[in-house]
């Protein structure tokens, strides 16, 4: 009876052929399926980051779809009283930036066309040396002594005609047209691309107003939802499923709830310090930049720098070198103080995890796809631990993975550790 009832339970040969077909396609189709898949991920992720929220609020509200148009609203009023307040500061950043671009373009050429000089200049000189090396060797060699006397009865050869030797200023003028021309054809290549990237924000602007609609309907009532994702699970694996959801919808409000306050801390603070620098209206629009970015893993912080950056650029002195020292005061921070401290009951992610779940993503679904690349890697975490490790691994803890991690490494282990 048992060897039947196991026999009657293993998948048949149809059932992987199948599977192999359904991937195979998958796989074919996925560039057109990147923007769905990413749309659902980031409506369940935000969801299940936001279910919380709407728990607490539906009993004073009369019900999730109460709390759920409540909480649309106030997004939408935060939003817009956000966007309004910084219009006016961003408005006058970006003239600010606009006008010192030329002295920028005129900053960028004078040094490359110096250099050039400079190299065609070298060149000359050492065309000059070498000819005077050849010409000394050869005399040394005697290839310049007197011919026999019938030589010199001889008919007289004609004397080859000095070449012209070229006009210094000539070639300067050559060598500045080469590096503008070069400079020119680089940004012509940028401004190309602009319809390119106009389309690109097109389709993220298309994903993130489905997003928002899908979050906001989701939340009115997810139960439909999550129960067909149980009904593609065997009904002998609901248990597993069930405590696999339970993990994730714990770990996602929590890893979204500390990003968020990652991000405000990281703008007041970029707020406080360049305050001094930039003034008022560029601190607000510097900290609003680099609070937005903080939810980018690692470019995110490096990106915030460049409008700083460039901005003291117009300025000149010393300032370039001062917000270069105040972002690595704040990264140093951020790194050893902020995130640990907020991420210290959070779900510890490795940085190499992160970084290859961010190239995969960003390969999968475009630039968006570093929004999901540390749950991502959390979630593949959990999976980890509920379907290989308990079968697997049962006996086996996380000191004896860390004690055979040290023997691999030829490091020494200690009777405490």
């Amino acid at each position: 009876m048992k060897a039947a009832k196991s026999g009657a339970e293993r998948p048949s040969a149809l059932f992987y052929v199948l599977l192999a077909a359904a991937l195979l396609i998958f796989i074919q189709t996925f560039a057109l399926l990147s923007p769905i898949l990413l749309s659902l991920l980031l409506i369940l992720l935000i969801s299940l980051a936001v279910n919380p929220v709407i728990a607490r609020m539906r009993a004073w509200t009369g019900g999730r779809k109460g709390a759920t148009g409540l909480l649309a609203l106030t997004l939408v009023v935060v939003t817009g009283l956000t966007g309004w307040a910084f219009s006016v500061p961003m408005k006058d950043s970006v003239t600010k930036l606009a006008e010192q671009l030329p002295q920028y373009w005129e900053r960028l050429q004078k040094p490359l066309i110096k250099l050039e000089q400079q190299a065609v200049s070298s060149e000359k000189k050492l065309q000059a040396e070498v000819t005077t090396e050849i010409a000394l060797e050869k005399a040394a060699a005697g290839e310049f002594e007197a011919e026999p006397a019938v030589a010199e009865t001889a008919l007289p050869r004609p004397e080859p005609e000095p070449e012209p030797e070229p006009e210094p200023e000539l070639e300067s003028e050559s060598a500045s047209g080469s590096v503008r021309s070069s400079l020119t054809q680089m940004f012509q290549g940028v401004v190309g691309r602009f319809t390119a990237v106009a389309f690109n924000a097109a389709q993220i602007l298309v994903v993130l107003v489905t997003v928002l609609f899908g979050v906001i309907f989701t939340l009115m009532n997810p139960r439909p939802i999550f129960g067909a994702m149980f009904s593609l699970v065997p009904e002998r694996h609901h248990d597993q499923a069930l405590t696999i959801m339970q993990r994730i919808g714990t770990f996602v409000p929590g890893w979204a709830g500390a990003t968020l306050l990652g991000m405000l801390t990281i703008g007041l603070l970029v707020f406080l310090l360049m305050w001094p620098i930039f003034g008022f209206m560029d601190a607000l629009v510097l900290g609003l930049i680099a609070g937005v970015l903080e939810a980018v893993p690692f470019i995110g912080p490096l990106l915030s720098a460049v409008p700083a950056l460039l901005l003291a650029l117009g300025e000149g002195g010393l300032t370039p070198l001062w917000v270069v020292l105040a972002y690595v005061v704040i990264q140093a921070l951020e790194g050893n103080v902020i995130m640990p401290l907020i991420m210290a009951r959070g779900m510890k992610l490795h940085p190499v995890a992160v970084m290859f779940s961010m190239l995969l993503c960003v390969a999968a679904f475009g630039v968006l796809g570093v929004l999901v690349a540390a749950p991502l890697v959390a979630i593949v975490g959990i999976l980890h631990d509920e379907l290989y490790r308990k079968r697997f691994l049962s006996m086996v803890t996380d000191a004896d993975l860390d004690r055979l991690s040290r023997k691999a490494l030829h490091e020494k282990v200690s009777a405490d550790t």
